[in-house]
């Protein structure tokens, strides 16, 4: 065999290998987008799914979503809930992993495990204890700022948008901030302590040796973690929709997940929830560019 014969296939060998899972990939995910895509661009009813082909209209779903005064509610709504949640949880995983970086070795093994049943535990079990917890007449919250002198006797969290939201937030930074903790610390276990006992013995502080020292030097996991966490705040749905149902008003408190859902499970119209599907997979594109160009930035100026 040639050395040419032989460097032609080490070249594509990598490509041969990896095609079957990218071919895979571009069915399973490649699929149901491009479905969405031109459903979006039909009419597609209760009719529809009795046989009755669907009728083309082109861009009239986005064009009356455009012009839809709810839709844009909707959209600032989930922009807050996203980015308030996003910056909630990481300051608190980021806080979780520094403490849990100077702890002992036990009080930190008890600590972990705590956030990793948290973690594991199913949303819909974790959700039916934190219901039970804000329930208006029997919940333990209501009881104890009661006790320390509220008048929270008989107060439903869920009636009021602010309230609902307070409450979702809640949830959603606390099977949130395991994922962070875990995966910060894992860097700063990696951390040189020459670097830090150096920088220390210069007469840095802690405060100061935290923002010049230990932060720069995790920033492409800490860039990582806050990409994946606006992604995963901004499609929140299972923790608002059964908030909902346990007494939420829909309307009051929509984003756009459960805003979807309701348009196609709960109305039928399938061709405008799939064209607000396509706006939020736009808007998602959107929020995470500049975390996207951040990482590209950093990795063309590495060494």
């Amino acid at each position: 065999m040639s050395d040419r014969t032989r460097d032609r296939r080490a070249s594509t060998l990598p490509y041969a290998l990896i095609g079957p899972a990218v071919l895979a990939l571009c069915l399973a995910l490649g699929y149901p987008l491009v479905r969405q895509l031109v459903l979006s661009f039909q009419e597609f009813g209760l009719a529809q799914q009795f046989g009755r082909p669907p009728e083309w209209v082109g861009l009239a779903n986005y064009r009356e979503l455009l012009g839809d005064a709810y839709l844009w509610r909707v959209t600032a709504r989930t922009v807050v809930f996203c980015l308030v949640n996003a910056v909630v949880t990481m300051a608190l995983g980021v806080g979780l992993a520094l403490v849990m970086r100077a702890m002992s070795t036990w009080v930190r093994l008890l600590t972990q495990t705590g956030l990793l049943l948290a973690w594991a535990m199913p949303v819909v079990a974790s959700l039916t204890v934190w219901q039970w917890l804000f329930d208006t007449q029997y919940g333990v919250v209501n009881h104890v700022l009661t006790q320390l002198g509220g008048d929270f006797q008989g107060h439903a969290w869920l009636l009021r948008p602010l309230s609902f939201f307070f409450v979702a937030t809640v949830i959603v930074v606390w099977m949130s901030v395991p994922f962070v903790a875990f995966t910060v610390y894992a860097a700063l276990t990696q951390l040189s302590e020459e670097l830090l006992e150096a920088a220390e013995i210069d007469g840095a502080s802690l405060a100061q040796r935290l923002r010049h020292v230990t932060l720069p030097s995790i920033r492409s996991v800490l860039m990582v973690v806050a990409l994946l966490q606006v992604i995963w705040d901004l499609r929140v749905f299972t923790q608002i929709y059964i908030l909902q149902e346990a007494g939420g008003s829909a309307r009051g408190t929509n984003l756009l997940g459960t805003y979807i859902y309701r348009l196609g499970i709960g109305g039928g119209d399938f061709g405008t929830s799939a064209a607000v599907a396509v706006f939020m997979l736009g808007l998602t594109v959107v929020l995470t560019a500049p975390y996207v160009r951040s990482m590209l930035r950093q990795e063309r100026e590495a060494p």
